[in-house]
């Protein structure tokens, strides 16, 4: 199982970015998918996290900021990001958890938020 990153770069303040993340290879059933991040010092966090069927959920950080959402044709996650501040700067994974509790990560992508 991959999964691919995209959608990282350097945004100003307020701006916005849409990270995507696609899962190939053999996969069991997904029971949920969802995103990461670490800025620098600090440890890796979740950020948002979609379970199959039921309704996205948000790190009160970015709640009203982000929006994650699913193509799960695609087996495809992605993540909407408004109103950017630096306190956002990190590398972002994504990652998903398959029905035996398995858990992939992408390899990480990384968004700089300037002042």
């Amino acid at each position: 199982v991959q999964l691919q990153a995209s959608g990282g770069g350097l945004v100003q303040a307020g701006g916005s970015l849409r990270l995507s993340c696609a899962a190939s290879g053999s996969i069991n059933s997904i029971a949920a998918m969802g995103w990461h991040r670490q800025a620098p010092g600090k440890q890796r966090g979740l950020v948002a996290l979609s379970p199959t069927g039921g309704s996205p959920r948000y790190a009160a950080s970015v709640e009203g900021r982000f929006t994650l959402s699913r193509d799960n044709a695609k087996n495809t996650v992605y993540l909407q990001m408004n109103s950017l501040r630096p306190e956002d700067t990190a590398v972002y994974y994504c990652f998903i958890v398959d029905r035996l509790a398995q858990n992939y990560w992408g390899q990480g992508t990384l968004v700089t938020v300037s002042s």
